[in-house]
Order: structure tokens, then sequence, then C-alpha cells
């Protein structure tokens, strides 16, 4: 516990962890409540999460640019943009939604939506890199976990908004935390002070091709598909099950183990090595989604949700750990957005693919086995040869062990 409170006392710290959380909050609301709604309106998975898709894939593709230009200009005029294009364009989205417009219509206000989401997550991990190096892990950690319990609340307001009014509230109250939380990170003194750090002029995938970052991103490519997967089965299993209003409580309870697993491992300090601790934690979120698909109670997929999400926390800090140390310097905001990007687009593409299995003959089984197929493909990655990468260590760079 010691270690989480130097990290609070750290300068901005309490405001990016309150800040950030709200501005996050939107990205476990939003895709969970367009599902649902565009689900109510056409009573279809396929479409409704060919929309989730869309805003994800939208948001991906726009969030390297974006981290690019505050590496080279700073954060703060980017959000400051976002914090009032974000809610406007999703208000826009629920009347084309309620409007019963056009499928494409709804893909191109979802798309919208998508390309306005605040670069809230992307900046704060930018900054936690920046604190001193004794505290940086921990920081990582709090502000995984901190994530994770985004997944709890997010989906939680959503169910309840969803069973007592619509989900289109859940929407709209997207909008307003996105827009306190893009504010609050944008004035906040850390972002104020920050000074963008020289570098040479590279092409768009300079940053992506870094040692050891092509592995670290195509291994989240693939955890976070399957996780995009497991999103959309557990509504449909809750649904089919005969309680649709379970399905936010079953995303809570995976949050919830993850938020536990998250806050035990940050207060501990290990030597293994990044790398290996990485392969192991994915290992272990694999076998906790593996009998998933084999599940038939509500009950007893919740309690194997939390005991497996409890590897999911620890498995995102160390991530974060090893692009906080790999990236250039000049080049740690896009960084970050690189491993949002592959998380928001992955997550969507694997909801898409869940949709389908779900309507398909596979069923709920079959988006649940996705699920768990994506994370033993991450494992594999990590275990393909490559660059090996180096850490910044008192300003010089530095292998980091195999």
């Amino acid at each position: 516990m010691r270690a989480y409170v130097s990290v609070w006392r750290l300068p901005s710290a309490p405001v990016l962890l309150l800040a950030g959380f709200a501005g996050r909050l939107p990205s476990a609301m939003v895709p969970l409540a367009l599902l649902l709604m565009v689900q109510q309106q056409t009573g279809s998975y396929a479409i409704a999460g060919l929309a989730s898709a869309t805003l994800g894939i939208a948001s991906a593709i726009m969030a390297p640019v974006l981290g690019r230009l505050a590496d080279r200009r700073g954060p703060r005029p980017i959000l400051l943009t976002q914090a009032g294009a974000y809610p406007l364009l999703l208000a826009l989205l629920i009347a084309v939604v309620l409007g019963s417009g056009a499928v494409w219509l709804v893909l191109v206000a979802s798309a919208l939506a998508g390309m306005a989401t605040p670069l809230v997550s992307g900046t704060v991990r930018a900054l936690w890199s920046r604190v001193d190096a004794r505290f940086r892990g921990t920081a990582f950690a709090l502000d995984a976990t901190a994530t994770e319990l985004v997944f709890v609340v997010g989906p939680s307001l959503v169910a309840v908004l969803a069973v007592a009014a619509t989900p289109a509230l859940a929407v709209g109250l997207a909008g307003v935390l996105a827009l306190i939380g893009a504010l609050g990170v944008a004035t906040s003194r850390a972002t104020r002070a920050y000074v963008p750090v020289a570098g040479p002029r590279t092409g768009m995938f300079a940053t992506v091709r870094a040692p050891g970052m092509p592995r670290v991103l195509l291994s989240g490519s693939a955890l976070m598909l399957g996780f995009g997967a497991l999103e959309v089965a557990i509504p449909a299993f809750a649904d089919a099950a005969g309680s649709p209003g379970l399905s936010g409580l079953l995303l809570a309870v995976w949050s919830l183990g993850s938020v536990a697993g998250g806050l035990w491992f940050g207060a501990r300090v290990l030597s293994t090595s990044l790398p290996r601790q990485y392969r192991l934690l994915l290992l272990g979120v694999t076998i906790g989604l593996a009998p998933l698909a084999w599940i038939s109670s509500p009950w007893a997929l919740g309690v194997l949700l939390f005991l497996g999400g409890t590897a999911i926390a620890p498995t995102l800090t160390v991530q974060n750990t090893l692009v906080g140390s790999i990236a250039p310097q000049h080049a740690t905001t896009e960084a970050f957005t690189w491993l949002s990007t592959i998380a928001v687009g992955a997550s969507a593409i694997g909801a898409a693919l869940g949709g389908a299995l779900i309507e398909g003959r596979f069923g709920v089984s079959g988006s649940l086995a996705l699920a768990a197929a994506g994370a033993a493909v991450a494992v594999a990655i990590t275990l393909v040869p490559g660059r090996r990468p180096s850490v910044r260590v008192a300003g010089r760079r530095e292998p980091v062990p195999a």
C-alpha cells in the first residue's frame, strides 16, 4: 500500500487518475450501450456488432495520427478539441439509431464518433512514463487497475440505465463523462508542463517497427480480439439464459477479478524479466478463458470470469511497462496510442466476429471459444524470435533480458 501512496503524492497524480478514470469510462460504456441500442432497434446482433466494430476501428485509425501530433505539439489542444466534438457526435449517433436510420447511416455516425474519441488513455500513459523510474512500475499498475475498474463501473452503469430507462441514456452519459475527463487531463499541471522531445522525422510506422514493439502489439491484438468476442458473448449468454440484465453484472465481475489481481501485482517487486512475465501472464489469461465455452450456468460463468480476470490487469501492467520502456523517447504518446489502437480495433473486430458466430451454427459457445483462442495466439506470438528490445536506463538504452 505504501507504494500506491507514493504514486498518489506525485504531482498531478490525483487529477490524472480521477480525470483519466472519467475519460476512459466511455470506452467501456459506448460499445456495450451501442450494441444494446442497435440490437433493440434492429433485432440483429450482427448489425449491432458491426456498428460497435465500426466505432472501434474508426477510433483505432485516428488515434496514432493524433498521438503523433501530440508528441510534436503537446496533447492539450487535441484533448480540448475532442472534449467539444465527441459529445456532439454521440448525440448525432443516438439520433440516427433511434430515428431508425439506414444501416449505412448508423455505421457512418458510429465512425464519426469513433474518430473523435478523446486521447485520454494515450496521454495519461505517456505522462506516467515520464515519472521517476522508482515509481513508474507501480504507476502503470495503478493505471491498469483503474482502467479495469472502468470496466466494472462502465458496464454496470449501462446495465442499470438499459433496464431502468434506455441504452441511449448510457451513451449520453458517456458523452458527459468524456467531456469531464478530457478537460480534466488537458488542464492538469502535468499536461500544461508537457514539453515535446525533439526527434528525427520518421515514417508513420517507425514507432511500430521499434525493436520489441511488433511482438507486443501483435500479441496485444490477439488478446484484445478475444476480449472483444467475449464482450459480445456475455450479453448474448445472459439473454439466452433469460436474464438480459445480468450482462453488465457478469462483465463487472470479470473486471473485479482483474482489479483484485492488479492491486496484488502492483505492490510486488519481481526479479523475472518483463518479457517472461508478459508471456506467463498471457498464459494465465488463456487458462482462465479456456473453460468458458462449456459453461451453461450464469453463476458458474461469473465465478470463472472472476478467477480468470485476476491475470488481466497484471498482463496489461507489464504490457504498458514494456511499451513505455522500449518506445522512442520522442514518440511515447504515439506508442501508447498504437497500443490503445490495437486494443480498440482488435476488440471491435472480435466483437464483429463474435456477433457473427453467435448468429451462426456455433452460437454463444463459438464466441467464447474465440476468446480463448485469441489469448492462446497471443502466447504463441511471444514465442516467435525477433530483435531484442532495449529499455532506457539513466539516459541510455540497455537490452531487455530475453
